[in-house]
């Protein structure tokens, strides 16, 4: 549909047409405007039959699922949670609709079903990944979609942010735990992520060749963002890894030789067995030690660009959310300033 009028001495035209962005332009005349509409409309039913919109009832959603994860998901990091996703979606019953059948309402009654089955998190990341999924299908695939069933389906509200931070006697039990287990990697690996605040994937990811004890750095290849980035070390932390450079032994393996889910089902035990002294520890999780460690950064003074050179945190915002200082180091801080400006 072409809406024409006439505004600042032009004639303004815009053609808005489904399935295509709006187009809009300004002429002199009206007959150029007439003119530009005419072939403008030309262009977009050319388009519209280049395409056989049937093709829509031959495909159902999960011939495009079944693309996607053949496609594009091995090209991601994240191939592991992403592939677990997309195989959620093929047991749902709107996988065995069609394309023509798919609508909106389709996924707004997913979200809210889910929504009663699992957290606001998790149904974020799976209508991120199906916007995903049909806006690949639209651009790259040449299915004939007019929009993206996902493009007005509204995300839920996602859930405030832990706060939680790690207790002086929850560590101590923690500790205590991993002295009773039959590896020696797991105690190391825990004590490593509060001095460094590193995701459990980059700690298992260390090699002896990323070090330089000498200058108390670290070098991080791999990281979510895929960004690396270069870390300062605590004493602590090159104490850390000195240790355990030395019992891997080899020059250039992987410090920390285990898989990801080893060292999650470590976690778990461990946790099972410090909560014979702290029964509150159950709900800790290990990316918790990561808020604990940027909190311990700005306690000590650091600021945000420091902290973030450490955390690998892009965005202050996300930095801040992080961040939960205790507001009883916050009252000693103020104490100990307002004694320096007395004296």
């Amino acid at each position: 549909m072409a809406n024409i009028r006439k505004r600042n001495g032009k004639w303004q035209v815009q053609i808005r047409r489904a399935g295509h962005k709006p187009r809009t332009k300004s002429f002199l005349t009206r007959a150029d405007a007439q003119r530009w509409i005419r072939q403008t409309e030309l262009e977009l039913d050319r388009a519209g039959l280049a395409y056989d919109s049937s093709s829509l009832e031959r495909i159902n959603v999960a011939d495009l699922l079944h693309k996607y994860r053949t496609e594009i998901t091995p090209g991601k990091r994240g191939i592991g949670p992403e592939g677990k996703r997309i195989e959620v979606f093929l047991r749902e019953r709107w996988s065995g609709l069609s394309l023509a059948q798919i609508t909106p309402q389709t996924f707004t009654q997913h979200r809210d079903r889910r929504l009663r089955q699992v957290e606001a998190g998790t149904v974020i990341r799976e209508l991120g990944l199906l916007h995903a999924i049909f806006e690949v299908a639209r651009r790259e695939w040449d299915i004939p979609l007019a929009q993206n069933p996902l493009s007005k389906v509204r995300k839920p509200k996602a859930a405030q942010g832990r706060d939680r931070r790690l207790a002086d006697e929850e560590l101590t039990a923690i500790l205590a735990a991993c002295d009773t287990a039959r590896n020696d990697w797991f105690r190391p690996g825990i004590l490593l992520a509060i001095e460094t605040g590193m995701r459990r994937g980059e700690i298992l990811n260390i090699r002896a060749r990323d070090l330089d004890l000498e200058l108390g750095l670290l070098t991080i290849p791999q990281t979510k963002t895929d960004r690396p980035r270069t870390i300062p070390l605590s004493e602590k932390a090159v104490s850390i890894l000195d240790e355990v450079r030395i019992r891997a032994g080899e020059k250039n393996g992987r410090l920390f030789p285990v898989t990801a889910n080893a060292f999650r089902l470590a976690w778990e035990r461990c946790k099972r067995r410090a909560a014979k002294d702290e029964p509150g520890i159950t709900d800790l999780r290990f990316h918790d030690l990561r808020h604990e460690a940027v909190s311990r950064f700005f306690e000590l003074g650091l600021n945000v660009p420091e902290v973030a050179a450490i955390s690998g945190h892009r965005n202050p915002r996300m930095l801040f959310r992080y961040t939960h200082l205790k507001p009883e180091n916050i009252v000693a801080k103020l104490r100990k300033s307002s004694t320096e400006l007395a004296a």
